[in-house]
């Protein structure tokens, strides 16, 4: 295997393997939606990841890493989303129902329904100026010049979003196996909290970090 593609896979793995945003609301939705919750989620996560990688192969990225101002509103969108989920999840762990937002549980499993989640997962990458930062100035060091550049872009893309969806869908299957033996109410409130302080401070993180 090529050398690149080695270091490419171990800038990946390290990256995806790193707790973030991603992997907090993926643990935050396997609590409220069971192990179908969690997946959903890592599905909208890497579904965000192709939009990141093709905006990356069309040099849409670029631009928007040259504007500060955008870059500025992109960074506020998404620690605001976090914000908005962490407060959610908060006024769960208080009233000890689901999060707003949240679709009624179809079964006894969860109480986030799988649209929901998956549209959260996706929501919350895009919001993420991490990835923008990432996919734009990782992915093209991979890259051959010339015309396969484009088509090469989206294929490293593909991989790192496949990588990030068996890594947060292998988070999922073993926080659903623990949430088994959780079913109390109390305990779930704990976990609602703690879910949400962990959001707001990760909003807070991505709103005062530079780039």
């Amino acid at each position: 295997m090529d050398a690149s593609v080695l270091t490419f896979l171990g800038i990946s793995a390290a990256v995806i393997v790193t707790p973030g945003p991603d992997t907090a609301l993926t643990v935050r939705n396997t609590f409220l939606g069971g192990r179908h919750g969690g997946i959903l989620t890592a599905v909208g996560v890497s579904a965000g990841q192709v939009i990141w990688s093709v905006g990356t192969s069309l040099g849409l990225l670029a631009v928007l890493l040259t504007s500060e101002s955008v870059f500025h509103a992109l960074k506020l969108l998404g620690a605001a989303y976090l914000g908005y989920l962490g407060v959610q999840s908060l006024r769960s762990a208080f009233r000890g129902g689901p999060p707003r937002g949240s679709e009624p549980p179809r079964d006894a499993r969860g109480r986030l329904g799988g649209l929901a989640a998956f549209r959260q997962g996706f929501l919350n990458n895009l919001a993420n100026p991490k990835m923008a930062v990432f996919f734009a100035s990782v992915l093209p060091q991979f890259a051959p010049p010339g015309h396969g550049m484009l088509s090469v872009l989206v294929l490293l893309g593909a991989v790192f979003s496949i990588l990030t969806f068996l890594w947060l869908a292998l988070y999922a299957v073993v926080i659903a196996r623990a949430a088994e033996f959780v079913r109390g109410s109390r305990v779930r409130r704990t976990i609602d909290g703690t879910a949400g302080v962990a959001l707001i401070g990760l909003g807070v993180s991505v709103a005062t970090e530079g780039r």
